[in-house]
């Protein structure tokens, strides 16, 4: 008769992981990003992504699995870092009489983060109708010429970024 061994708990597969192979990962990522700091905090991210996650059994490559969710990591920190800039960039734009408050400019911050993570996967055409009808106001027409699109890719185009927008609605919620 064969003994049945407990099975090793995910926590325990995990502080393994991080012990083994968190100084790997951010030399790793220190190599593709020159900042130390960027590095410590986007390998910190990528463990907490696998916290969240929860890595059930032993990897075969952990490195490239490491590899793998940091550079989903990576894509995210910069996304986000580039909606701030832009933001910041429009802000530095505006006239002085319409500073905004920082919690107003948080608050919109926050929304065009949300924004742009609703819109994540939309490709560009799809992306770009949906701004320009509801941020610029256009007519599907106005959009259509503008893209050089039919009026019906513009309407399908709108239907795609909306049902985009009430999953990501529905997931936000649930």
């Amino acid at each position: 008769m064969a003994a049945v061994l407990p099975e090793t708990p995910p926590d325990a597969n995990l502080d393994s992981l991080y012990r083994e192979h968190n100084g790997w990962l951010q030399g790793w990522l220190r190599r593709r990003l020159g900042d130390r700091e960027r590095a410590a905090d986007i390998a910190q991210d990528t463990f907490l992504r696998l916290i969240v996650g929860t890595v059930a059994q032993p990897l075969r490559e952990p490195r490239s699995f490491l590899a793998t969710v940091a550079k989903r990591v990576m894509v995210d920190h910069l996304r986000r870092r580039s909606v701030e800039d832009a933001y910041l960039e429009a802000l530095a734009l505006q006239p002085e009489l319409q500073e905004c408050s920082p919690e107003e400019r948080l608050l919109m911050l926050e929304t065009l983060l949300q924004l742009d993570a609703m819109l994540d996967g939309l490709g560009y055409r799809v992306r770009q109708t949906f701004l320009l009808a509801q941020l610029d106001g256009l007519s599907y027409a106005e959009i259509a010429q503008r893209l050089g699109v039919s009026i019906s890719s513009v309407t399908k185009y709108m239907a795609r970024a909306t049902e985009q927008c009430l999953l990501f609605a529905l997931d936000a919620e649930a």
